[in-house]
């Protein structure tokens, strides 16, 4: 059995696969962050189905991009089950599971996830020869407006030598409108739709049951982690790390001019003196 977790999203949730059929699913949507809730759910849906985490022969997780706090959240679960049962664990991208729920038979898949801020998580992948999923191309990205937009093109142009017949590239996400909006430019939203025939396809938010799937084809492959090797791709970088950033940056520019900051000291101290 697998135990397949997204807690990448506020939209989080749990799933309970045997191989690839998924047998049990929780996942609910409040304002909560998923990460409050996930025990509680974990324990709900383990209880239901009368198994505990010593049944699971592996672990599939999300390892991002998505919250930190939520993927911290389910990572250290999944590293401490797999420590402590001994059992192997997949890290899936929360992007390869938006993208493996593409019904279209494009040769390009451009997956789109909401990264807040005005900005995207975006992925390209290709269908493979063999017709055996999909295969990343390049590195996944945080991207404003203009480089989704920069990017899309870049993916549309490495699909035009497919054959004719067949779609080019289809954008799936689970926010369609976010990305339309992010797309504002009308004339590039009419390119993405008519002339280069490119859909935007919506994707379901709730990734665990496609977390499992690909986690068990990970496993099949040999291509699994341990406790100490699993790892988390944020892309971004935390609020703590750019706090820190912008602090230092606001202290060197502080500290750059110390000969001034020195001659208003001595004139002050010079005037205390002769009080």
């Amino acid at each position: 059995m697998i135990l397949a977790l997204d807690t990448s999203s506020p939209t989080g949730s749990i799933a309970v696969l045997r191989d690839e059929q998924v047998i049990g699913l929780v996942s609910t949507g409040t304002d909560e962050n998923f990460s409050s809730r996930f025990f509680r759910q974990l324990e709900f849906l383990m209880g239901e189905l009368r198994v505990k985490p010593a049944d699971f022969n592996l672990f599939a997780v999300t390892a991002g991009p998505g919250s930190f706090t939520g993927l911290r959240v389910g990572l250290t679960a999944a590293k401490g089950w797999g420590e402590v049962y001994g059992r192997p664990i997949a890290a899936v991208s929360a992007l390869e599971a938006t993208a493996v729920q593409s019904q279209s038979r494009a040769t390009r898949v451009a997956a789109v996830l909401d990264a807040r801020r005005g900005q995207a998580f975006f992925a390209s992948y290709r269908r493979a020869s063999d017709g055996a999923g999909l295969v990343p191309e390049g590195d996944e990205r945080l991207v404003t407006p203009e480089e989704l937009r920069a990017a899309l093109a870049a993916t549309q142009a490495m699909a035009r030598d497919e054959q004719e017949q067949q779609e080019q590239m289809v954008i799936i996400t689970p926010v369609p409108r976010m990305v339309l909006a992010m797309l504002s430019n009308i004339k590039m939203i009419a390119e993405l739709n008519s002339e280069l025939k490119t859909p935007v396809e919506e994707a379901s938010p709730i990734l665990a049951p496609f977390v499992g799937r690909l986690g068990f084809q990970r496993a099949q492959q040999g291509r699994v982690s341990d406790a100490l090797s699993l790892d988390a791709n944020y892309i971004r970088r935390s609020d703590a790390e750019l706090h820190l950033t912008n602090s230092t940056s606001t202290t060197s520019n502080s500290t750059s001019s110390p000969s001034t900051h020195s001659a208003s000291t001595s004139s002050t101290l010079k005037g205390a003196a002769g009080s």
